[in-house]
């Protein structure tokens, strides 16, 4: 299509034009910018997106969505973001044929992502979420990066405050709409694990007729979500109740191993992704999977030989005889428990000690204090060797009684000391929330140990 297209989807005003093609890229960030793309020129709270209209134009971009008059051809809108979200259920709109696949939940959304993808990948051309693109703009863009020959359409919905999901789904318009798990993150911006239901809810409240519900069964809320007359049910997880359930789970190596049992077949799986609590990202892949008539042999050939692609999730790296896994990325207390097990099992597996480095936990409102102390009293019971505290004491304050030695930093750089104390066998786990940055603390260790190993060879 053309600008002047555009102009009257999004309802604005157009200066110029400009001729689109399928390989049109919407971006954001200027940096990014190749010939023929459209710069969407933001108003963010630390700059502001039309100061570097000038640069995307001197990059390639042949037109630039605004909200404010600048120089080259652009369209000038109200509200950048509302106006792309309209293109893009225009696009979406456009494309009947296209299996759209809306995925939200506390925990677990890119890892499902990112398996869904390696197994739809394999039957068609797959699109998906980029990172962790799921909110009004992320939603949009994914969607725009369909074409006529693409077949399946990956979109991660998350949401900051109610009302956040039904509005990426009048715009995605799912065929399927997978809930994961209702749980505790974000819990500081809902107030409840209740409010935090019915807000991940929105998402199968908003399926039409003939769409499907997947749901997981891993909470009390997610299995009882309602959704209108026409809608289909599946439940995955590990119950014999559940419509795509993994049997005979085994632990090796780090890795689960199980077999997938849908209405279709019972097929073995072995997972390249790390830990237990793997197995419910893949199950949901794998029920979404199968009500796209994917056969489940396909669907455990395709989830056998994913890897992970999302950086700082359960990410490992053996050196010199440690293992250190980054899962800096993101932390809620059920992200930290699984993690915290796993931790245990791979140190039971290779005979060293266990470190737990932990930083702070965000959004869990008023009894966040009292969760970070849960997760130490689970360290204690766990029987984990060494607890990290770094810039947030409450971990300590749930070890009353326990073997596990604690220490407490109050910055990245000085936990960084411990790295010398590392011996062969050792596990160690780096995670917190997204902002404690915590990657700088594996980056070091990571650094540190290569050192180690190089200087090692030349004695």
């Amino acid at each position: 299509m053309n600008a002047v297209q555009v102009a009257q989807i999004i309802e604005g005003r157009l200066s110029g034009d400009a001729e689109l093609k399928n390989e049109t890229g919407f971006k954001f960030d200027s940096r990014e910018v190749k010939a023929g793309d459209v710069f969407l020129a933001l108003l963010g709270e630390h700059a502001d997106g039309h100061s570097f209209v000038d640069q995307a134009l001197q990059q390639g971009a042949v037109l630039s969505i605004v909200s404010k008059p600048v120089a080259g051809p652009h369209i000038l809108v109200p509200d950048v973001v509302i106006a792309i979200g309209k293109l893009a259920k225009f696009v979406r709109d456009s494309l009947p044929e296209l299996k759209v696949i809306g995925i939200t939940g506390s925990q677990g959304k890119t890892t499902t992502k990112d398996m869904l993808h390696t197994v739809l990948n394999s039957k068609g051309e797959t699109i998906a979420a980029q990172g962790s693109f799921n909110n009004d703009l992320g939603v949009p863009l994914t969607l725009l990066r369909a074409k006529p020959t693409t077949r399946f359409c990956i979109v991660e919905m998350g949401a900051r405050h109610g009302g956040d999901i039904s509005a990426l789904a009048k715009i995605a318009n799912p065929d399927v709409g997978a809930v994961l798990k209702v749980g505790n993150a974000h819990l500081g911006e809902f107030g409840s694990r209740e409010n935090i239901a019915k807000a991940k809810g929105e998402l199968i409240n908003s399926l039409n007729p003939g769409a499907f519900a997947v749901l997981g069964t891993y909470d009390e809320y997610t299995p009882k979500m309602s959704f209108v007359s026409g809608v289909q049910k599946l439940t995955f997880g590990e119950s014999h109740d559940c419509d795509v359930r993994a049997a005979d789970i085994e632990f090796r190596g780090g890795y689960a191993h199980f077999d997938l049992v849908t209405p279709g077949g019972r097929e073995p799986v072995a997972l390249r992704v790390m830990g237990l609590h793997q197995i419910p990202n893949a199950l949901a892949a794998a029920a979404i999977s199968h009500v796209l008539n994917i056969p489940t042999q396909s669907i455990a050939s395709a989830l056998s030989e994913h890897e992970a692609s999302s950086k700082w999730r359960m990410e490992t790296h053996d050196l010199n005889g440690v293992l250190i896994i980054n899962d800096s990325y993101n932390a809620n207390p059920e992200s930290m428990e699984a993690a915290l097990r796993t931790l245990v099992l791979l140190t039971q597996e290779r005979g060293g000690r266990s470190w737990a480095f932990l930083g702070t936990m965000h959004e869990l409102g008023p009894d966040s204090a009292q969760m970070h102390k849960k997760i130490g009293q689970l360290v204690g019971e766990l029987g984990i060797d060494q607890l990290v505290a770094i810039s947030n004491q409450d971990y300590l304050d749930g070890l009353t009684e326990s073997q596990t030695q604690t220490h407490y930093f109050g910055s990245v750089a000085e936990a960084n000391t411990l790295q010398s104390a590392f011996e062969a066998g050792d596990v160690v786990l780096i995670k917190a929330s997204r902002a404690e940055h915590l990657e700088e603390l594996a980056n070091a260790f990571i650094k540190a140990r290569q050192v180690y190993g190089e200087e090692g060879s030349t004695k």
